[in-house]
C-alpha cells in the first residue's frame, strides 16, 4: 500500500492570542507540528505534505525536514477545502492519512491500529468525552453502524447529547477521497467545506466506515489556546517521566521533571526536582543531577555529582567531577575528570585537567589548564580586551591565590604560585611565586583597541 500523509497546519489559532503561528508553539521544547511530523514519517509513508497558510513561510523555515512536500491554504475555507490543495500531489497514492498539525500527542501505534482496522473502507478515529463540547459528534445507525459526523454548530439537541466525538483523524482510499471532495459544499453553519461530510458520502455509497479509538483520549486533544497547551505539555512530560523510570533512571519527583531534547542515561541516575533537560544530553552509571539544574547538549562520564542549581550547556563532563552549587558551565568547556567546580564558578570554552579545583566565585573564560591546579576564590582570567579574546595557559600544579586577575594572553608555569591579589600581565615562572601588587596608576591617552572592520 503507498500511503500518502497530510497534515493540516493553515489554521491561525486567534485564541492563542500571538503573533506566532499556532503549529510553532513549543511542546516540550519542539513546535507543535514537529511532534505530528514525527510521528507522521515513522509511518514510512510514500508522501507527506503539510498544508500551511497563517505564518507562511515561518512555518516552513521552523520545519528543517526535507522529506515534507508543502502546500500554501490561502484562503482558510475548512478542512474539506485544506485536503483539496494536498490532492494533487497525493493522487498517486492508495490511501490518505488526514493529520493536524495542532493534534501532538497522536502516537504511532494508534495509528497503526487505524491503518490496520481500515484495510478497505474508511478508517474514523473517535474518542468519547464525559463532555463532548465543540467537537463533532459520531451520529449512528441503532445497529451501531456510523452514519454520519455532525458539527457542534449544526448538531440538534439530541445530537449534542452524544458523547462520541470526532476527532478528525482519518483514513480514506484516494480514489474516494478525490471524489467525495468534490461534491462538499459550505452550506453549514460556519460556511466552511467540512472535511467530515465525506463520512455521510461514505455511508451512501456503501462503503464501510471503520471505527479505531487510540489507547488514550489525550492523544486526540487540540492546542486551541495557551491553556490546553499546558495541559498537553504536563501530559508529555508525565509520558517521558515515566518512559525514563521503566528504563531504570531514579526521578525523585516525576512531576517536576522536564524533558525538552533526547536523554541516554546509564545505570543508577538520580535526577532531584525541577531538573531541565534540553537538546541531547548523555548521562553516564551513577550520575546525580540536583535540583533545579538545566542541562543543554551535555555529555557527562560515569560517576560525576551535579549539585544544586547549576546551568550546563554545550560541555563535556569527565568521569569523578564534582559541580556546584550554582555553577555555570558554558560552551566549549571541558571537565576531564576528578575536577571540582564550586560555588558560583563560572567556566567558559575552556578545559580543565585532571583533579584541578576552581571551588568559589571565579571566572575560567579561554583558558588551557593542566592537572592538580588550585584556583583561589575570586581569581579570573581577563580573556577580552574589548576587541578580541585572547587564551590564558595555566600549566600542571600550578597555585593561583585568591582575587588574582589573569590578563590574558598569559602562561602560568607548571607548579607556578600566584600570589593573592596579583594581577598577573606577563608570564609566570614556572616552580616560583610571583607577586604583581602596586599602587593605583593612571595611563593618560590610552585607549581602548577597537574591532576591525
Amino acid at each position: 500500500m503507498k500511503l500518502g500523509i497530510v497534515i493540516l497546519a493553515a489554521g491561525q489559532g486567534t485564541r492563542m492570542k500571538s503573533s506566532l503561528p499556532k503549529v510553532l508553539h513549543p511542546l516540550a521544547g519542539r513546535p507543535l507540528l514537529a511532534h505530528v511530523l514525527e510521528t507522521a514519517l515513522s509511518l514510512q509513508p510514500e508522501k507527506t505534505v503539510v498544508v500551511y497558510g497563517h505564518g507562511g513561510e515561518l512555518v516552513r523555515d521552523a520545519i528543517n525536514e526535507p522529506d515534507v512536500l508543502w502546500v500554501e491554504q490561502s484562503e482558510q475555507l475548512g478542512t474539506g477545502h485544506a485536503v483539496q490543495q494536498a490532492m494533487p500531489l497525493l493522487q498517486d497514492m492508495d490511501k490518505v492519512l488526514v493529520l493536524y498539525g495542532d493534534v501532538p500527542l497522536v502516537r504511532e501505534e494508534s495509528l497503526r491500529k487505524l491503518i490496520s482496522n481500515a484495510e478497505s473502507g474508511v478508517g474514523l478515529m473517535t474518542v468519547t468525552l464525559k463532555d463532548p463540547s465543540g467537537y463533532g459528534r459520531i451520529q449512528r445507525e441503532p445497529s451501531g453502524k456510523v452514519q454520519c459526523i455532525v458539527e457542534q454548530k449544526d448538531a440538534s439537541r439530541e445530537q449534542l447529547a452524544i458523547s462520541e466525538i470526532n476527532t478528525g483523524i482519518m483514513l480514506v482510499d484516494t480514489r474516494h477521497l478525490q471524489q467525495w471532495l468534490q461534491e462538499l459544499s459550505p452550506k453549514n453553519a460556519q460556511g466552511e467545506y467540512y472535511l467530515t461530510d465525506i463520512i455521510a458520502m461514505a455511508v451512501r455509497d456503501g462503503v464501510d466506515v471503520h471505527v479505531t479509538q487510540p489507547g488514550d483520549v489525550v492523544e486526540a486533544e487540540g492546542v486551541n489556546d495557551r491553556l490546553q497547551l499546558a495541559t498537553l505539555e504536563r501530559v508529555l512530560q508525565r509520558w517521558r517521566a515515566e518512559a525514563l523510570m521503566r528504563d531504570g533512571v531514579t526521578l525523585l519527583d516525576p512531576a517536576r521533571f522536564d524533558l525538552r531534547g533526547s536523554l541516554l542515561a546509564g545505570t543508577d541516575v538520580t535526577l532531584d526536582v525541577n531538573v531541565i533537560i534540553e537538546g541531547r544530553v548523555v548521562l553516564g552509571d551513577g550520575v546525580f543531577v540536583g535540583a533545579n539544574t538545566v542541562l543543554r547538549n551535555v555529555q557527562v562520564a560515569d560517576n560525576v555529582c551535579i549539585r544544586e542549581n547549576c546551568v550546563i550547556e554545550d560541555a563535556v563532563i569527565g568521569a569523578d567531577c564534582a559541580i556546584g552549587p550554582f555553577s555555570r558551565i558554558r560552551p566549549g568547556t571541558r571537565l576531564t575528570g576528578g575536577v571540582h567546580i564550586g560555588n558560583f564558578v563560572e567556566i567558559k570554552n575552556s578545559t580543565i585537567g585532571l583533579g584541578s579545583k576552581v571551588n568559589h566565585l571565579s571566572y575560567i573564560g579561554d583558558t588551557q589548564m593542566g592537572s592538580g591546579v588550585n584556583i583561589g576564590a575570586g581569581t579570573i582570567t581577563c580573556n577580552y580586551d574589548g576587541a578580541y579574546k585572547h587564551q590564558t595557559t595555566i600549566e600542571d600544579k600550578a597555585f593561583i591565590g585568591s582575587n588574582a586577575a589573569l590578563v590574558a594572553p598569559v602562561c602560568i608555569g607548571e607548579d607556578a604560585t600566584i600570589g593573592a591579589g596579583s594581577v598577573v600581565a606577563k608570564d609566570a615562572a614556572a616552580g616560583e611565586l610571583t607577586l604583581a601588587r602596586s599602587k593605583q596608576t593612571t595611563i593618560k591617552g590610552w585607549k581602548r583597541p577597537k574591532k576591525e572592520r
